[in-house]
């Protein structure tokens, strides 16, 4: 691993070999063993941290587009896709709901005037509200206007070669400055405007884009001055226009910790750590915040989406390896623009983006102003009914993602995994997989990714698998390909052998719902009959609750006939939903007797499917033990 953030340079070699050209700063060299992938990420999120513990309900279903317009266009959509039965937890807005696109402001006069009363209702629904916050500040109002005013006061805009404030251009009429997020005052006003403007509007959260930073310049409104700095004598190859300020602030640009040469690749990740800090100060709950631009260590701090993705069927399949990779950058909570950002989707594309992107980490439809409507119910029943079965899926499994994201808060792991993970070592065949992608080691997303097709080829690490929707078996005794069946409104979930999923019933729209539904245990048994999973349970939005040990934490653990839960701790903060149903997936045994301790319970077993059914209401405040025979 290498750490470096000044503009570089990577060429791969056939020999094999790599060869990295840096314009400068500090060569930090990471040379990291191993032995296994899964304790590669680890060991990498160790030295640059580990991600943070995103709250509950980001991880439900999010909708957005820029260009709604209006708040009445805003609240049409929410409401047509909550009437559709679409389950939803977060509502955005792009730049449009500002005045004149300033940041800290909405259109309190115009289209979205009531934008407060809107939030507060979300809130009376149990959603949350997201708006996106760019780091660029208007610089040439005539009025007052406290984000660039303040800031001028405070002295917190980065610099120019001349010593005052760098002004470029970005969505305001005017011209533009940033903050400067390395000065150590930036954080006080940082935390003002923010206050002040949650204040007025009780966001959940922000949307940091435009944090490269972007500019509508190349350097200022004249280019960049000739230095060292603007045109080094060496540029590297992959810089869009040939020049380190194309599109952004000239490279000689003063902060607090030096050149702007030496810091424009940290500019997002340093807003990411001052916004995730007044997020938590002024809400005193988990920060939520999306970004577009990273750097190493990013994750510790917020999520991250994809970018300016194209509408199209490659940028589809390419969204799985970009899903991946963030995964194994340390970056967990990521997902790309459902149904993709420019360009105008198509019903039949829309559809199966849908399938995949309820299983992406973090999980959001999104487009272009000059784009059409393409949240589901713009698009017509089919891409209705594909959202509807696929985000029931994600809300019945959201306690398995949850533990997931928590096991990568405290150990480094990924959410999202790739196949060769899986495989064994010598199974070249798994390391060209780029199709399909897991959540965590147990469930494989294996979605559709071309136009008018109804199956799909996935490639199978060995061991027993399972349609994890019917619960049919599907055996791959040594790694392989196998067909599988992908109706319109289906994307394929298989479960491995072996598996335990704490999941829970249907029919939850949001996940204050679905926190508070009854769990079906799913136990997906190996070859030798065994399983075992996890649960991590707290209220979801809090913070610090495992350090203050308000949580619960069960392992289940099942073989020689029995299912066991063990209460690793029981928080009383929060007292876990009862187990109203476990089914055993793949038991070999004509079962005639079920008991729980000492007691017969009734039950249902399917010799097809060899599927066992209990229905047992069972709040878990102890330990318990399932039987059968």
């Amino acid at each position: 691993m290498w750490l470096n953030s000044n503009a570089m340079e990577v060429v791969l070699q056939p020999t094999p070999g790599i060869t990295l050209r840096s314009l400068g700063g500090i060569f930090d060299l990471f040379f990291i063993a191993g032995p296994d992938p899964s304790s590669i990420v680890s060991q990498y999120t160790k030295i640059v941290g580990k991600s943070y513990l995103p709250p509950y309900w980001s991880l439900g279903y999010h909708q957005c587009k820029f260009g709604y317009g209006s708040l009445n266009r805003t609240r049409q959509v929410l409401e047509q896709t909550q009437k559709a039965g679409i389950p939803i937890d977060v509502q955005w807005n792009d730049i449009d709901y500002m005045d004149n696109h300033k940041d800290f402001t909405y259109d309190k006069n115009g289209q979205f005037k009531d934008l407060p009363s809107f939030v507060q209702g979300l809130h009376e629904q149990g959603l949350h509200y997201v708006p996106i916050i760019d780091p660029g500040i208007s610089s040439t109002e005539k009025a007052y206007y406290k984000a660039y005013d303040y800031g001028l006061k405070m002295d917190i805009f980065i610099k120019n070669a001349s010593s005052v404030p760098f002004n470029g251009r970005v969505w305001t009429d005017g011209k533009t400055v940033w903050p400067d997020f390395t000065h150590e005052s930036t954080e006080k006003y940082w935390y003002t405007m923010f206050k002040d403007y949650h204040d007025q509007v009780a966001f959940d959260g922000a949307w940091i884009d435009m944090n490269e930073p972007s500019n509508f310049y190349d350097g200022q409104e004249h280019g960049c001055e000739d230095s060292q700095w603007n045109n080094p004598p060496y540029v590297p190859r992959s810089i869009d226009g040939g020049k380190l300020f194309h599109k952004t602030l000239c490279p000689s640009a003063k902060q607090a910790l030096g050149r702007h040469y030496d810091l424009h690749n940290l500019y997002g990740y340093s807003e990411a750590i001052t916004t995730n800090k007044v997020l938590t100060d002024i809400r005193q709950k988990r920060p939520f915040i999306i970004s577009r631009s990273t750097f190493p260590g990013f994750g510790h701090y917020a999520g991250h989406w994809t970018g300016d993705v194209l509408s199209d069927w490659s940028s589809l399949h390419d969204s799985i390896t970009g899903v991946i990779n963030f995964n194994l950058y340390g970056i967990p909570l990521v997902g790309a623009d459902i149904c993709g950002f420019n360009g105008n989707t198509t019903a039949k594309l829309c559809q199966r983006w849908t399938e995949l992107g309820a299983f992406y980490p973090f999980s959001r439809n999104h487009n272009t102003d000059n784009g059409i409507d393409q949240d589901p119910v713009s698009l017509g029943p089919a891409v209705v009914q594909a959202a509807k079965e696929s985000l029931e899926r994600r809300y019945e499994l959201l306690p398995y993602l949850y533990t997931l994201f928590v096991k990568a808060h405290l150990f480094g792991h990924p959410v999202v995994t790739p196949t060769f993970f899986h495989a064994h070592p010598g199974d070249k065949q798994a390391y060209y997989i780029d199709n399909q992608m897991f959540w965590g080691n147990e469930l494989l997303i294996c979605p559709v990714l071309n136009e008018d097709t109804f199956v799909v080829t996935a490639y199978l690490p060995s061991g027993i698998w399972y349609d994890y929707r019917s619960y049919s078996r599907i055996s791959a005794q040594v790694p392989g390909f196998v067909t599988l069946p992908a109706p319109p409104e289906i994307v394929p979930l298989l479960a491995k052998g072996g598996s335990i999923f704490p999941s829970q019933l249907p029919g939850a729209k949001t996940t204050k719902d679905s926190q508070s539904m009854p769990f079906h245990i799913k136990v997906f048994l190996s070859e030798n009959q065994h399983a075992s999973g996890e649960l991590f349970w707290d209220d979801g939005d809090s913070l610090n609750t495992y350090h203050r040990k308000a949580y619960s934490h069960v392992l289940f653990h099942a073989g020689n006939s029995r299912l066991k839960a063990i209460m690793k701790r029981n928080s009383s903060l929060l007292p876990l939903p009862r187990i109203q149903n476990v089914s055993v997936i793949g038991l070999n045994l004509n079962v005639t007797q079920v008991e729980l301790g000492q007691k017969s319970i009734p039950f249902d077993y399917d010799a097809k499917l060899n599927v066992l059914k209990i229905q047992l209401n069972l709040t878990m405040p102890q330990n318990f033990i399932l039987k059968w025979k």
